[in-house]
C-alpha cells in the first residue's frame, strides 16, 4: 500500500472515532458545567443565582414523605348487602386481606352512600374465620373498591410537593473553598436541574459546545498519535494495528454513551478493562495502559460523576495491565478479574469515605455492579479470539495450543519425518533459552521452531535426520540435490497455508535459512569444478531473511543443533569454537541486517547456546561390566 493512501487511511481512522464519538454523546444542557461533590471543599468560583429556582427536595426526602402519607391512608371498600348480618361484621375475600397484610394497612375506609367509614384491619373477617365464629359458611360483606382506591392515592401523592423554599435571584450559594454541606449540594443540584429544564440554549451556544467537544475527543487521541508516532513508531505504520486501537476503543465508547443516553443503569457495569486488557495481549503493557486512558478519559466528558470515575478507572486499568502479562490460560483472565473486582471495591469504598466522611453514602448496589463488571471481563476471551482472526493476530493462547504436539501437523512430523521432529524440539529448546536471555518472546520462537522444517514433510527420506545408511542425494548432481533440499522452505509455507498456520508462524519457516548458501553441496561442486565461475545463487535459500528478533534466534539455533550433529568430539572447546563460527558466518552474509539485533544480544546468545549444547552433549562415564 502506498504511503500517501495508507497515511489517509489512518487519518480517516481517528477521525470517524471522534465523529461517532461527538455524534453519540449524550444531547444534555451545558449551561450547568459544575460538578458536586458533597463533603468536598468547592472548587470552583463563587456562585450566585442568576434566575429564580425553586430548591427540589432528595430523593431520600420524597420517599420519606410517600411513606408518611401512605401510613395513615386506608383502601376503600363497598358493602355486598346479599346477607343479612350487622353492619359491623365485616367479612372479606382471602385475596383482600393478604392485599392488605401485604401493604401493611391499618386502617380500611367503608364506603355508604357518599360517606365512609373508618375501620381497623384487626376487625375483619376471613370466610374462614367467620365460619368458626358463627359455625355456617358466609360469603364476604365488603369487597375492594379498586377503581377509587387508586384513585385516592394518586390525589393523596399528587399533593405531595417536590420541592421545599426557593432561592431568589442574586442570592450567593456558595464560595470558592466553602465546604460542600449536604444543604449546599441540596441547593446546587436545584439550580442544576433547573438549569437543565431551562432550555434556551440558542445554535450558536449548541454549535461552541459540540466544537468543544470535537477538539477534547480530537486532543486526546491525538495525543495517542503522538505517543504511537514517538515510543510505537512500528504500531503506527501499520495500518491494521491503528485499525485495532481505533476499534476496540469505540466499541467501549459507544456502549457508555448508548448506556448513558438510553437506559438508567450505573456506568460502571461497562467493562473498560476490556481495553488494556486485550491490547495487552497482542502489544505491550505500556501502550495497553495509554489507550486505556486515553478512553477512559474521553468517556470522563460525559459521566455525572468524572472525578469518581476517573480514579476508579484508572486503578482498575493499572491492576488489568499489571496482573496480565502473557494468557496462555483462562484462569489467569478469571484471576484479572477478580483483581478488577477487588479494585473496585476498595477504590470505590475510599473514594466515598474521603469525599463525604459517612458510612450513609456508600451505595450496596455499586457492589453488585462490580461484580457483574467483573464477571464480563471473562467475556473478554471471546473477543480476543475475534480482534486475532479479525486482525491476523497472534496471542500467546494460540501459541500455548499450536505448541501441542499432539497435534495433526506435528503428530505427522513426528510419525513421518521422526529425526526432523527431535532436531526440531531441540532447536525449540535452545531458541526459548535464548529469546528468554534477551527478552525477547520465548513461546513465539519456540512455536516458530516447532514448525520450521515442516516442509520436509514432502520428501522426508532426502534428508540426512531420517535416513536409515541411503542416501538418495548422493545419486543426483549437486544442482539437483540443492534444490530438493531448498524446496523445503517452499513446501513449508505451502503446507502451513494449508493448515492455516498464522502468518507469524509462516515468516519463521520462510526466514529461517535466510539467504544463505547450501554449503555442503555448493562446496562439493566448486572441487569438482575447479576454474568454473559458479552462481552462487543456484546454492542460495530465495529468503527472506530475518525481520524480527525471534526469527533471526531460530536461524542461529537451527544452524548451531544442526552442526552441533555432526562433530565427533563435545568437548567444551568444539562446541564454543563451533558456535562461534556458525554465528559468525550468518553475520558475515548479512543474514541479520533486517533484524533489531545488537551486538550484546548476539553474544548473549552464544552464551546460552554454548552452555545449552555443553549440557546437552555432556561426557558420561561407561559402566563396568560384571565378571563372570
Amino acid at each position: 500500500m502506498k504511503p500517501i493512501i495508507k497515511h489517509s487511511l489512518q487519518a480517516l481512522s481517528f477521525i470517524a472515532v471522534v465523529a461517532i464519538t461527538v455524534l453519540l454523546f449524550p444531547r444534555y444542557n451545558t449551561s450547568f458545567r459544575y460538578h458536586v461533590e458533597q463533603g468536598k471543599p468547592w472548587g470552583y468560583e463563587s456562585v450566585t443565582a442568576e434566575f429564580d429556582f425553586p430548591i427540589y427536595k432528595t430523593d431520600r426526602q420524597l420517599e420519606a414523605e410517600r411513606k408518611q402519607l401512605m401510613a395513615d391512608f386506608a383502601p376503600y371498600f363497598i358493602r355486598d348487602n346479599g346477607q343479612e348480618l350487622p353492619d359491623t361484621v365485616l367479612i372479606v375475600s382471602l385475596t383482600d386481606m393478604n392485599y392488605l397484610e401485604q401493604n401493611a394497612f391499618e386502617n380500611i375506609s367503608v364506603l355508604t352512600g357518599r360517606t365512609s367509614v373508618r375501620y381497623p384491619v384487626w376487625k375483619l373477617l376471613t370466610p374462614k374465620r367467620a365460619y368458626e365464629r358463627y359455625k355456617t359458611e358466609l360469603q364476604p360483606t365488603i369487597l375492594l373498591d379498586t377503581a377509587t382506591t387508586a384513585y385516592m392515592q394518586e390525589q393523596l401523592l399528587s399533593s405531595l410537593s417536590l420541592t421545599q423554599g426557593v432561592v431568589q435571584e442574586g442570592q450567593k450559594i456558595i464560595d470558592r473553598g466553602e465546604l460542600v454541606t449536604e444543604e449546599k449540594a441540596q441547593i446546587l443540584l436545584s439550580l442544576e436541574k433547573a438549569s437543565l429544564e431551562n432550555d434556551d440554549i440558542t445554535v450558536h451556544q449548541r454549535a461552541l459546545s459540540t466544537t468543544g467537544r470535537v477538539i477534547m475527543v480530537g486532543l486526546y487521541l491525538a495525543l495517542f498519535v503522538l505517543y504511537l508516532f514517538v515510543f510505537r513508531k512500528k504500531y503506527f505504520e501499520k495500518l491494521s494495528t491503528v485499525l485495532f486501537f481505533c476499534i476496540l476503543s469505540s466499541v467501549v465508547i459507544v456502549m457508555s454513551c448508548l448506556l448513558l443516553q438510553y437506559s438508567s443503569f450505573s456506568i460502571y457495569l461497562i467493562p473498560f478493562a476490556w481495553v488494556p486488557i486485550i491490547t495487552r495481549v497482542f502489544y505491550d503493557a505500556r501502550t495497553a495502559l495509554f489507550l486505556h486512558i486515553v478512553t477512559v478519559l474521553i468517556v470522563s466528558l460525559i459521566v455525572p460523576a468524572p472525578m469518581e470515575f476517573f480514579f476508579l478507572q484508572i486503578a482498575v486499568g493499572m491492576v488489568a495491565v499489571s496482573s496480565l502479562s502473557d494468557i496462555t490460560m483462562r484462569s489467569q483472565l478469571a484471576q484479572t478479574a477478580g483483581w478488577i473486582l477487588l479494585t473496585y471495591s476498595v477504590a470505590y469504598t475510599a473514594y466515598t469515605f474521603a469525599a463525604t466522611g459517612e458510612y450513609s453514602s456508600i451505595e450496596p448496589k455499586m457492589y453488585l455492579y462490580f461484580l457483574i463488571n467483573a464477571s464480563l471481563i471473562i467475556a473478554a476471551y471471546g473477543l480476543i479470539y475475534l480482534f486475532e482472526k479479525a486482525f491476523r493476530l497472534l496471542s500467546s493462547i494460540t501459541l500455548v495450543e499450536l505448541t501441542d504436539i499432539n497435534s495433526e501437523l506435528l503428530h505427522r512430523l513426528a510419525e513421518e519425518a521422526p529425526g526432523t521432529f527431535q532436531h526440531s524440539m531441540q532447536v525449540s529448546n535452545l531458541a526459548s533459552e535464548a529469546a528468554k536471555a534477551i527478552g525477547a518472546n520465548a513461546l513465539l520462537v519456540r512455536t516458530g521452531a516447532l514448525y520450521h522444517d515442516i516442509g520436509k514433510l514432502a520428501s522426508p527420506d532426502n534428508f540426512i535426520e531420517n535416513q536409515h545408511g541411503r542416501n538418495p542425494l548422493d545419486e543426483c548432481e549437486p544442482k539437483e540435490a540443492v534444490k530438493i533440499i531448498i524446496s523445503h522452505v517452499t513446501e513449508g509455507e505451502k503446507i502451513a497455508r494449508r493448515h492455516h498456520l498464522p502468518e507469524m508462524i509462516i515468516h519463521f519457516i520462510t526466514t529461517h535459512h535466510g539467504t544463505s548458501l547450501v554449503r555442503y553441496f555448493y562446496n562439493s561442486y566448486a572441487n569438482s569444478h575447479p576454474g568454473e565461475e559458479i552462481n552462487r545463487r543456484d546454492f542460495q535459500y530465495p529468503g527472506p531473511k530475518p525481520t524480527t528478533r525471534e526469527a533471526a534466534i531460530l536461524m542461529m539455533a537451527d544452524a548451531v543443533e544442526a552442526r552441533s550433529r555432526s562433530l565427533q568430539d563435545y568437548s567444551e572447546e568444539s562446541i564454543y569454537e563451533m558456535v562461534d563460527k556458525m554465528i559468525d558466518t550468518q553475520i558475515s552474509d548479512n543474514q541479520f541486517s533486517e533484524t533489531p539485533l545488537s551486538f550484546k544480544d548476539v553474544e548473549d546468545i552464544r552464551e546460552v547456546f554454548k552452555l545449552r549444547l555443553l549440557a546437552i552433549n555432556h561426557h558420561r562415564i561407561s559402566y563396568p561390566t560384571l565378571n563372570k
